[in-house]
């Protein structure tokens, strides 16, 4: 084997290695690492505006899950939204679960607000205490209207 082949193998090593360790920073980023698992809980909200599935689930500012399920009930109009909670994270069954902004210009996230209930939601339990997105458009246009009343 000549010197030139022996470098040819080893840069081709290192490039090989920068692949592999880009995809598994990409999976841990994206959340589509095998660590993912977690148990659903649902909740039912009158607008789900800006949210969609893949959307984070924070807590105190942290990811905990993910939304994984979002389908409209025909029969009462709103969005039912499946959530996948990180095993080890236990909510208290009395937690509110709320549509944030993540300012002005941001994107929108499920935002969990942990009750003080000694008790747990356990797996695929419903969430009671919802609120939905508010449209920025419908504020802006109430606080115009607001504004040329007389």
């Amino acid at each position: 084997m000549s010197s030139h082949s022996v470098s040819e193998i080893a840069v081709g090593g290192v490039v090989l290695a920068a692949a592999i360790a880009f995809g598994v920073y990409a999976s841990q980023v994206t959340g589509l690492s095998a660590g993912g698992a977690g148990y659903p809980l649902t909740a039912s909200f009158r607008s789900l505006e800006g949210v969609d599935v893949g959307t984070d689930v924070r807590l105190a500012g942290v990811k905990i899950g993910s939304v994984t399920g979002v389908t409209l009930n025909p029969e009462t109009y709103r969005a039912e939204t499946t959530v996948t909670i990180a095993n080890g994270i236990e909510l208290p069954d009395d937690s509110a679960i709320v549509i944030s902004s993540e300012g002005l210009l941001g994107g929108n996230f499920v935002e969990i607000m942990p009750g003080g209930s000694p008790y747990y939601l356990s797996s695929g339990e419903e969430i009671l205490d919802t609120q939905g997105s508010v449209s920025l458009v419908s504020l802006l246009m109430k606080f115009v209207s607001g504004g040329n009343e007389q």
